[in-house]
């Protein structure tokens, strides 16, 4: 407490309650209607500075804050008196502000806190007796806010700060009732109110309550006092014709810096953005004037301010921070922060401010070496509430400065990033005693963790491949997969990380570039620079993995061992990592360019040096026998990735046809340069054998080829045709000629030794070379339709013609098989149907009679036909998988039949078709499905219907791959103009959504506002009773996990559910509803009220 003699000292109740009396609102007096705002306000600001004063003059109580109220006064330099009321009441705020910061000073100074007692319980300390309560706060704050919007804002400019009509209706009133005639003039106003509200703020308590709240209006009143012009042009300016001295001019100015250096830099950022202005601003009263543009003057000091803040130590995250903390990212993070570090514009605002070098700088170098490392400081922040949004500014700061400025981004960005790697580099050289010493710690687990995290945020996640990112991680690249391999034996977390930058690094490398990488991470290329000799990776005390030296040993069979072992691991997990990136083909491009480099290999004679003793005429002989024996080295682990690539990915490894001719082609210059050298040899005759009969499958149908293949097949041509005059064998000569014959009549010709050499390839591959099969299928088979249609124009018998409309006037001859009676079509029909027990007990003869009598007028026959189709697909028969598109085709004009036997066996085929083929079958399914355009019965397209929702029931969890087309497919069968279809679409929709489970989120809107829709406005109660059956289906299929997948729109559903069971005329569909209705109850009741399961947990960390 004060002492009893401080004259000065007041209680703070007291000025308190005279600040509430001041803002106590009143009335007129009057009951008169024609009594305006402005007046009630006038008038209530003079009743309550009268009431104050006859409070001052008859309450004794109040003569000690009459005494401090007329010493601070007295000591005033303003004029208090003037005609305009709301200047004196703004004076008498000013003033009792005073008072309370004096009052709250000096009560501080003389507060005496009790010592401690440690022998009594412990307590909560004393309050200090300057603190304000809750509701004194309250008091206060109004009493700012008068005194801002009575004394600063009414004499701002146009343009400087937002302007009180903007803001609220009462600050319209406000502006109308200030009397900018009477003295002081305005400027002095504006000069007193700031100047007084800087010195109450000097009290931290005090302080807080007024920077934090009004700031901007503040800065704003003294960036006008300091810096404006004095002389204007414009009648605006006339409030400030009395101008200020250049002493209270400059004292704005000090006062100014001063607060913007000492408030939150964030928010002094935020609100010089505003102050800065930007769009003209509107206000909420239609019938005010728009607000003017920020003046040119304050633009220009308010960009001078900003630099200034970003200038400064931490500059960047306080300019980060303020925009987007004004963004709607608080400095609480949640959702406003997870909106903004979703949204790319905000952060390639920022990035582009922190990449324009500000006008202040010296130089652009000298700005980058400034900020560079505060961008990197974003990357580390540990906050997960705001970690987010700063690691996409900082990634995306990263990758604009990179692109703009290359030279100075590699210099302050990219190589402190790789630093850390690059210290154990073996270009580095380790000079130092100390650094050699074993056991020496040469990359800390900290930097080694950080440098990768960095480069997986800049490079993969932010995923643009300049030249410059490229060019600066290649030669860090090795030293990354020996990290990699490291951790692939043991557990570590930077495992991820070195696979997924491997991965990233080796997609975006142009195809010639990342095969010299794979050659140099497999060790085929010694001039990539791997990890330094000396140095090894080891498992670090927090989990991760840091870079010691590693200790020496004299036993040289160990040495040996840990070489061999380490290349051989090496080439294992490079192998596994190209496994995971199959469909790029980047492990076939390798495997072929690794068998180029063999070629040379295998036919190479063996070169000995005879041993001599070592003596100065037989140094150059030992040089070169160290060559000679690094060469052997190099060409055993050539042979080695080439025989892991066989082992591991032998059924993958090809992805197109042009893979396998380059495959093709190594091996013909291999026998070629064997030829050449006469060093023929049994594995070398068995390989061309096998490269050939490859060719000869390919041409023989089991790849169906496009002419742009052909284009490439023609690169064997001169290969081949050597080969078929150099080569000793004849069979294998006469192959290779028909085969070259074949390749330049692109197979219109083809002799029987081509097909029996394509037969016999087929018949020799294991059931995991059908996988490499079906790819080269999925990646190449485009048969024209025009093929297809002639073939089944030229092979239907003479009946079927008459009810099938297909022009044969192109077709070929029909086959003397054809004209055969039916009793033997029947047979080998049956003959057929009891092959189907081998799974490739097809000939080709009964084939062509099976498909024939998939057009026969008798049902059963049909029917037995399309069965055995059907099971001859499903026990993937050669001779049915080479002709998919022929099959489909038979099965789509057997829909159209009436019979229900025939169509469903139709069904089935196209099923099971789309099971080994939904690549390439599901499109044109979905194309029958959606067309209207072509006229087909509603009854066809609802059976292709069911064939889609046969496959997608066939496909389990692989229909996630084709969930869009499908989705997309059905929503738009859902505005078909027949009705049957729309409810056909629903109906399939509600059981694809309930089979995809959480892999419906990314179309769940559409999906919803579809249902919505139908179930609202679609005139026909069967479509609409279908729309809520879809609801249904999703809530009875996702059951407990309806809560998460359905989560942003289940409130919308429960509103359809409510809508239709009131209000829906159709009896099905209200009960449709009531089911769902009960379904959604019971998963919220689960939900709410989990049974309680006495358990526990028993986790063993990996």
């Amino acid at each position: 407490m004060a002492a009893a003699g401080a004259p000065d000292t007041v209680a703070l109740e007291r000025i308190v309650g005279a600040l509430k009396m001041l803002l106590s609102p009143g009335g007129s007096g009057s009951s008169s209607l024609q009594i305006t705002k402005h007046d009630v306000l006038l008038d209530t600001l003079k009743s309550n500075l009268s009431a104050l004063d006859e409070k001052f003059e008859e309450d004794p109580e109040w003569k000690e804050l009459k005494n401090l109220q007329d010493v601070i006064a007295s000591g005033a330099e303003w004029l208090q008196n003037s005609v305009d009321v709301t200047w004196n009441f703004t004076s008498q705020l000013l003033v009792l502000l005073l008072c309370l910061k004096q009052s709250m000073v000096l009560l501080a100074a003389n507060f005496h806190p009790p010592e401690p007692n440690p022998r009594t319980a412990e307590a909560a300390p004393v309050l200090s007796p300057d603190t304000l309560s809750i509701s004194q706060q309250k008091t206060v704050q109004s009493a700012l806010q008068f005194v801002v919007t009575l004394g600063i804002c009414p004499f701002l400019l146009p343009g400087v700060g937002i302007p009180l009509r903007c803001r609220t209706e009462f600050g319209a009133v406000i502006q109308d009732i200030v009397s900018f005639s009477a003295a002081p003039s305005a400027v002095h106003r504006l000069y007193t109110s700031c100047i007084v509200l800087l010195d109450v703020a000097k009290h931290v308590s005090l302080g807080s309550l007024i920077l934090s709240r009004h700031l901007g209006d503040i800065a704003a009143g003294l960036c006008q006092l300091g810096f404006c012009p004095m002389k204007r042009k414009d009648e605006l300016a006339k409030p400030l014709e009395e101008g200020l001295k250049e002493e209270e001019r400059t004292q704005a100015r000090k006062a100014l810096q001063s607060i913007l250096d000492q408030v939150y830099q964030p928010l002094v950022v935020r609100e010089l953005i505003i102050l800065q202005g930007g769009p003209q601003q509107k206000c909420s009263d239609v019938k005010a004037m728009p607000s003017a543009r920020t003046p040119a003057w304050l633009r220009r000091l308010c960009g001078q301010l900003l630099s200034e803040r970003l200038m400064k130590p931490h500059g960047v995250q306080a300019v980060v921070r303020g925009i987007l903390e004004g963004a709607g990212a608080g400095a609480a993070g949640g959702a406003g922060a997870e909106a903004v570090a979703a949204d790319w514009r905000k952060c390639d605002m920022v990035a582009k401010i922190l990449a324009s070098c500000p006008q202040q700088s010296l130089s652009l170098e000298d700005y980058y070496q400034q900020i560079c490392p505060q961008i990197l400081d974003l990357l580390h922040i540990r906050d997960k509430l705001v970690a987010r949004q700063f690691q996409r500014v900082a990634t995306t700061t990263f990758l604009t400065i990179t692109r703009e400025h290359p030279q100075l981004a590699m210099k302050h960005l990219l190589q402190p990033v790789l630093e850390p790697v690059h210290r154990c580099s073996s270009t580095t050289e380790l000079s130092t005693k100390q650094e050699l010493l074993p056991g020496t710690i040469v990359v800390k687990e900290e930097e080694l963790s950080c440098c990768l995290e960095d480069v997986f945020k800049v490079f993969v996640v932010g995923n643009e491949p300049g030249s410059a990112l490229l060019e600066s991680l290649c030669p860090v690249l090795g030293i990354i997969f020996s990290l990699y391999c490291f951790t692939r034996q043991n557990v570590s977390p930077l495992r991820s990380f070195c696979q997924e930058i491997l991965l990233w690094m080796l997609e975006k490398l142009e195809r010639k570039a990342a095969l010299a990488a794979l050659k140099g991470l497999a060790g085929l290329d010694k001039s990539m620079p791997s990890l330094h000799p000396l140095c090894e990776f080891r498992a670090a005390s927090q989990g991760s993995t840091m870079v010691t030296i590693k200790e020496t040993t004299s036993d040289e069979d160990e040495v040996l061992y840990q070489k061999v072992a380490s290349e051989q691991g090496q080439v294992e997990f490079l192998v596994d990592l190209l496994s995971q990136r199959q469909e790029c083909g980047l492990a076939g491009d390798f495997f072929v360019c690794c068998l180029e480099e063999l070629t040379q290999v295998a036919v190479e004679k063996k070169v000995k040096i005879p041993p001599s003793p070592i003596s100065h005429t037989s140094l150059l002989a030992l040089e070169d026998q160290s060559f000679l024996i690094e060469e052997q080295e190099n060409k055993l682990l050539l042979l080695q990735v080439v025989a892991v690539l066989c082992e591991r990915m032998s059924e993958t490894i090809f992805t197109s046809v042009t893979q396998v001719v380059e495959f093709v082609a190594a091996t013909l210059k291999r026998a070629c340069v064997s030829l050449t050298q006469e060093a023929e040899s049994s594995v070398e005759a068995q390989t061309l054998s096998m490269s050939m009969g490859l060719v000869a499958a390919i041409l023989g149908g089991a790849v169906q080829l496009k002419s742009n293949d052909f284009d490439v097949l023609k690169k064997l041509v001169p290969l081949l045709e050597e080969v078929s005059c150099t080569y000793p064998e004849p069979v294998i000569q006469e192959l290779a000629a028909d085969l070259r014959i074949t390749i330049c009549t692109h197979g219109a010709f083809s002799t029987d030794a081509v097909s029996a050499a394509a037969q016999v390839t087929m018949k020799k591959k294991e059931p995991g070379g059908d996988k490499m099969e079906g790819q080269l299928h999925s990646k190449s088979r485009r048969s024209s339709e025009a093929d297809v249609v002639q073939t089944h124009s030229g092979q239907q018998p003479q009946c079927e013609k008459a009810s099938h409309t297909e022009s044969s006037s192109a077709a070929p001859s029909m086959p003397p098989e054809a004209q055969e009676s039916r009793p033997r079509q029947q047979c080998l029909l049956a003959e057929s149907t009891a092959a189907n027990q081998s799974p490739r007990g097809a000939t080709p003869e009964q084939f062509q009679e099976v498909l024939l009598s998939a057009y026969d007028p008798e049902i059963p026959t049909r029917a037995a036909a399309l069965r055995t189709l059907s099971c001859w697909i499903e026990q993937r028969t050669p001779q049915a998988l080479r002709t998919q598109e022929k099959l489909l085709k038979v099965f789509l004009e057997n829909m159209e039949h009436e019979d229900t036997f025939v169509y469903l066996s139709a069904i089935q085929g196209v099923a099971l078709l789309a099971d080994v083929y939904p690549e390439e079958i599901l499109p044109s399914l979905l194309a029958q499905y959606g067309n209207s355009t072509k006229k087909l019965p509603p009854e066809t397209r609802m059976k292709v219907g069911e064939a889609l929702m046969r496959i997608v029931r066939a496909l389990g969890d692989m229909v996630s791959k084709h969930r869009e087309p499908l989705i997309h497919s059905f929503l738009r069968g859902a505005k078909d103009p027949d009705g049957s279809h729309r409810a056909s679409s629903l109906s399939n929709l509600g059981e694809l959504c309930q089979r995809l489970h959480f892999l419906v989120g990314p179309v769940l809107h559409e999906v919803t506002s579809c249902l919505i829709a139908v179930a609202k406005t679609d005139p026909e109660a069967q479509v609409r009773r279908a729309a809520v059956h879809v609801v249904v289906l999703l809530l009875r299929g996702l059951s407990q996990k309806a809560t998460e997948v359905l989560r942003d729109v289940l409130k919308d559903l429960y509103r359809l559910l409510k809508h239709v069971a009131r209000s829906e005329p159709d009896e099905a569909a209200r009960l449709h509803a009531q089911l769902a209705l009960e379904e959604l109850d019971d998963i919220m009741r689960r939900f709410l009220f989990p049974p309680q399961t006495l358990e526990k947990k028993i986790v063993v960390l990996p």
